[in-house]
């Protein structure tokens, strides 16, 4: 293949492959942003903080040794199981807001499925030694092999580094998805908000889930577009 031809059909590539998953991105971006900013400022009526709200998810079921911590910034909270603990940002931990509640549960959520040992969480620690190297060295095996076909093996082993942080990403929906639908359980089950309030809280969680979407197809999209251009230089 040609360079101009190469280069025509690397546009063509980026355009059919990664320009609608910018769009999906910014479009789930946007929505969990102003699904977060209406919710946290509805305050709930049980008038429960962030981080009572986590507390109560893991009484109810039955976890104890989990502590949970403030962590600075936003959108920074989350489950370390290492050090099992809970950390809920600034905007959560202390506030009594319809949205803050969602988010705490839903880590709470990562808290429980840790301590029963759901088997998507243990497939996805399994993948991720693997994805922490393809993410930090695979570009630098992709560039590589693009700058020259005397290179063209380096292109495919950057490929199948790749492919493990992909994998991982891919692998990450479940575990996300199912923290959440637990939240949503134990909110509705011990009556941490009121039939309206859930429904806030639902949309809130909904709308963060849709951003590991966004995330997956933009890696899995970018996978498949790096095969296709290892494809057509072999060619």
């Amino acid at each position: 293949m040609g360079y101009f031809s190469y280069l025509a059909y690397y546009n063509w590539s980026y355009l059919l492959f990664m320009l609608p998953c910018i769009l999906l991105t910014v479009i789930v971006q946007a929505s969990m942003n102003s699904a977060f900013k209406k919710y946290s400022s509805i305050r709930n009526s049980r008038n429960l903080t962030g981080a009572e709200a986590a507390e109560r998810v893991l009484m109810q079921n039955g976890v104890t040794g989990v502590r949970i911590e403030p962590v600075k910034g936003d959108f920074t909270d989350h489950f370390d199981p290492r050090t099992n603990v809970i950390r809920l940002s600034e905007p959560v931990y202390n506030s009594n807001s319809i949205a803050a509640v969602g988010v705490a549960c839903h880590e709470a959520g990562h808290a429980v499925q840790h301590a029963e040992g759901y088997l998507p969480n243990k497939i996805r620690s399994v993948i991720l030694p693997a994805a922490n190297i393809g993410s930090k060295l695979s570009w630098i095996f992709i560039i590589a092999g693009l700058v020259t076909s005397a290179l063209q093996p380096l292109l495919y082993i950057g490929i199948a580094l790749f492919s493990a942080a992909v994998l991982f990403t891919v692998a990450t929906l479940p575990v996300e998805f199912n923290a959440s639908s637990r939240a949503l359980k134990c909110i509705r089950e011990t009556g941490m908000l009121s039939d309206e309030e859930y429904v806030g809280a639902k949309k809130t969680l909904r709308a963060a889930a849709m951003t590991y979407v966004a995330s997956a197809a933009t890696a899995v999209a970018q996978l498949l577009r790096l095969i296709l251009i290892a494809n057509s230089r072999r060619d």
